[in-house]
């Protein structure tokens, strides 16, 4: 017989792992061993041991004889190995039940670190989150919401103690409902947390002790969802929440922001003013908060997730990392790594759960892509990591298994909440069903990955596991003292240079002469239409960008680059830099806000955050020795911005009269104001014969100055040079220019007057544009897309020059006559109710309550900054 050569350890457990995966799933012991073995490498193992050894002398005795045990695994494996694929039973069964015995002993080496078994662990019992929603921060199913109807409750708040042979306690149980998001105390003598008792209303801040006594709510607004809390410092308590209505620009899901209130939940209060998304607050040790954003100016739906920190008074907004990366498309859960500059987090996706890869990242390398990622778990997924390239906002997807709610124990030790085998299992089948079964696991920088805990109910279904963390005293950060007022006031900006920063390339000193300050508002309703324009809006809004826009002004950016100024606070804000024409240099797609009072600023445009600035003898900024500019305005008050308001009548006066309906110049490049469907014709025309070359709902890595907007836009170019004898006037060219530089938007207001329609603008109704297209041939429910679109179909304005009508070579034909009618019908109603682009436009009913529900909001949130003010204190009122 020919003797076997021995194989490294690591390829013999992973031969193992191969060949017992194919072994018959018939018996629950196979199923058992199987499962372990594919989780064990007793090198990572050894390493562990000698880890926590050195670590901890005295709190981790048994490190001799676990290595001791350790050898004596390793000098079985080979057995195990032959035994597994042999022939005899009663030798596979011996080797199946020490294959189980080594998961048993791996569990219990690891389960003594005094990181694990030391102290209680906190975490939630509940279901998966059903996909009721369309992307990965879906998961309030809000009352009177979309999605509200997918809720499913029953769960549980609990501890788990490991040094007590894994005993569990329940602190919080409730049989209809859900507690989420659970942070202990600097103390470890309380939890706060979120808790939805049913399905008839919202998530709540509440608080327990740490025994499961003293349960007692702290907010208790009617039709707003508190979720995601988190202690600061003085012991105030931030969380997320609705209480700002607003709505995803891509789709019809609620949003929500940072929030802050007193211990006892008085003068609850805004403190991030984001115009979508922020969560998984935590905090940085030096105080700061760090938080999920998801944003959008000028971006594509999927991948503007990035993590970002602020002070918790709400000032001092900064990106942390990840804010120009196409994949990830969403970063979760980041948490400090004690000891380190790194953070823990999830590397996940636009669309799913809120899980994916776990990773780490250190943004002293980088602030975007793969430099800053030092280790993700599985490891093959940082090869997913990109800061350009192609869409891909769901590129995480695949990876598995699943983790989520990640929490660092030290800089090598990890809880988190994973697939386990069966879960992953599931996934591998694309089995749903099961809900992908998650537990507890502590992973570590070894190699070692290890189910703590699962929870298991048949009687009330099988619960997964979430949100673990240690139930233990912690340190607190210093408290940073507050920059604001509550004046609801202005702010202050300033630019040290604005020439200094990346993508700035051929842009020479002296060509930037002012800086425009344009706001992207919230986003308040919602309809059923919709319009595909990279993902898709609800109602339609722009060709293919997501977000309408209000220019608030202009300041004039002195020769050195710099620029000090006022702006209004609580608005989401952007900056562009314009040369002397007024035409856009560079442009700032993302956005900050101010808080009443603050004092903010940059470096440069597109500053090297990992760089120290640039130095004329240490110089100070011109502007900077001067009173701040106030901002001059945009021909009127600040207004959002409308196509057919602010660009239109320039074509109307100097372009239709060639550019039109029937006219030879009208075939190249049709001008003419009439609506259509979705928007007008000049509007559809001039994005799809690419006249204009904005960035729409553009890519995740920032884009080179000149690259786009008015400097490249050939309709831009042909204006400026004199088009024949056309001449517009300085205001009339720069309404264009401008127009083209905010990305070329249409609609000023998401509210809709017709919600039910095909795009949420459409005054015909689905069975009348049915009709129109069986009589027509033209396919318009396939036209709501910006890339297949080919072309207004409709003039609502002048129906018989609608080109849906020019297959009618008969004007007698009664097929005609029915089609002409039901566009007139059209163009009726619209005089009767105007639509968001016309100047009596009125919104539905539906959106009239919701901005009632907003101005309420609005107003509460002004009480409490009265309060705060007045050094008094209110609550929610119940």
């Amino acid at each position: 017989m020919v003797r076997r050569r021995p194989v490294p350890l690591l390829p013999r457990l992973l031969s193992i792992a191969c060949l017992v995966a194919l072994l018959p799933a018939c018996q629950a012991e196979e199923i058992r061993a199987r499962e372990d073995l594919k989780e064990i490498n007793l090198q990572s193992l050894r390493l562990a041991i000698q880890d926590l050894m050195k670590a901890f002398p005295e709190r981790y005795p048994r490190g001799e004889e676990f290595l001791r045990e350790l050898a004596e695994c390793e000098r079985r494996l080979p057995q195990i190995e032959r035994d597994l694929v042999g022939e005899d039973p009663a030798a596979k069964k011996r080797a199946l039940e020490e294959a189980e015995a080594i998961a048993a002993f791996q569990r219990e080496v690891l389960i003594a670190n005094p990181l694990v078994s030391g102290h209680p662990i906190l975490f939630v019992a509940r279901k998966q989150y059903k996909l009721g929603g369309h992307h990965a921060i879906d998961t309030l199913f809000h009352t009177g919401e979309i999605n509200t109807g997918v809720f499913e409750g029953g769960g549980a708040l609990k501890t788990i103690d490991f040094a007590k042979g894994g005993e569990t306690r329940t602190l919080v149980e409730l049989p209809e409902g859900i507690v989420r998001d659970p942070d202990a105390h600097f103390d470890g003598e309380r939890i706060v947390m979120a808790i939805r008792r049913n399905i008839q209303e919202d998530y709540h801040i509440w608080e327990v002790n740490a025994d499961g006594t003293g349960l007692r709510q702290l907010t208790c607004a009617e039709g707003v969802c508190d979720f995601d809390p988190i202690y600061l410092p003085d012991d105030h308590i931030a969380f997320s929440s609705t209480r700002e209505p607003k709505y995803n620009q891509c789709s019809r899901d609620i949003a929500a922001n940072l929030f802050r209130m007193e211990p006892d939940g008085a003068n609850i209060h805004q403190i991030g003013k984001n115009n979508l998304f922020d969560n998984h607050a935590d905090l940085l040790p030096d105080g700061r908060i760090l938080y999920a954003r998801w944003e959008y100016v000028d971006r594509n739906f999927g991948d503007a997730h990035g993590l970002w920190t602020v002070n918790p008074d709400g000032t001092n907004q900064a990106v942390y990392w990840g804010n120009n990366t196409a994949s990830p498309a969403a970063v979760f859960n980041a948490h400090a790594i004690p000891g380190t500059h790194q953070v823990l987090c999830v590397f996940g996706m636009h669309h799913y759960r809120l899980w994916g890869a776990m990773a780490i990242i250190d943004r002293r390398l980088a602030i975007d892509g793969r430099p800053a990622v030092v280790r993700t778990w599985p490891s093959e997924a940082v090869n997913r990591v990109q800061a350009g390239g192609p869409f891909d906002c769901d590129g995480f997807i695949s990876v598995y298994p699943k983790y989520a709610d990640p929490w660092p124990l030290s800089d090598k030790y990890f809880l988190c909440s994973r697939m386990t085998m069966a879960g992953k299992q599931d996934w591998i089948e694309g089995d749903a069903a099961q809900g992908h079964e998650m537990g507890i696991y502590l992973v570590d920088v070894f190699g070692n990955e290890v189910l703590l805990h699962v929870e298991r109910d048949p009687a009330r279904g099988d619960l997964g596991c979430f949100d673990p963390m240690p139930l233990k005293p912690r340190p607190r950060p210093p408290a940073i003292p507050p920059r604001r007022d509550f004046d609801n006031g202005k702010g202050f900006f300033y630019v040290a240079d604005a020439y200094q920063g990346t993508h700035m390339r051929g842009v020479r000193r002296g060509a930037v002469k002012s800086l425009r300050v344009v706001e992207s508002p919230e986003k308040r309703a919602w309809s059923q239409g919709m319009w595909v324009g990279q993902g898709y809006t609800a109602p339609g809004m722009n060709w293919h960008s997501l977000e309408n826009k209000r220019i608030l002004g202009t300041v004039p950016v002195e020769e050195d680059g710099s620029a000090y100024f006022a702006a209004p606070c609580d608005k989401f804000l952007y900056f562009q830099l314009l040369d002397e024409n007024g035409m856009m240099i560079q442009s700032m797609r993302s956005g900050t806000a101010l808080q009443s009072g603050e004092r903010a600023g940059c470096i440069g445009c597109h500053e090297d955050r990992l760089a120290a600035p640039l130095s004329e003898k240490a110089r100070t900024p011109i502007a900077l020795g001067k009173d701040p500019s106030e901002l001059e305005g945009w021909y009127g008050e600040p207004r959002p911005f409308g196509f057919m308001a602010e660009v239109q009548p320039v074509f109307d006066a100097h372009c239709v009269q060639c550019h039109d309906y029937g006219k030879e110049a009208g075939q190249k490049l049709n001008l003419a104001p009439d609506r259509d469907v979705a928007f007008n014709t000049a509007y559809n025309e001039l994005w799809r014969k690419r006249c204009v070359e904005c960035v729409g709902a553009g890519p995740a890595e920032i884009q080179q100055a000149y690259s786009w907007g008015s400097h490249a836009s050939k309709l831009v170019q042909i204006l400026r040079g004199g088009h024949k004898d056309t001449r517009l006037s300085e205001e009339e060219l720069d309404r264009i220019i401008t127009w083209v530089d905010i990305n070329a938007p249409y609609y000023a207001s998401y509210s809709s007057a017709y919600p039910d329609s095909l795009t949420g603008r459409c005054p015909l109704d689905e069975r009348q544009l049915g009709r129109l297209a069986e009589l027509t041939g033209v396919p318009f429910a396939a036209l709501r897309s910006y890339n297949a679109n080919r072309g207004p179909e409709i003039s609502f304005e002048r129906p018989e020059l609608s080109p849906c009508l020019a297959r009618f070579s008969n004007k007698s034909d009664p097929q005609y006559r029915e089609a002409l009618a039901l566009i007139r019908a059209g163009g009726d109603m619209l005089k009767a109710r105007p639509r968001a682009d016309m100047p009596s436009f009125a919104p539905c009913e539906t959106d009239r309550r919701r901005e009632e529900k907003y101005a309420a909001r609005r107003e509460a949130e002004l009480r409490s900054r009265r309060a705060i003010a007045a050094g008094e204190k209110v609550y929610d009122e119940p």
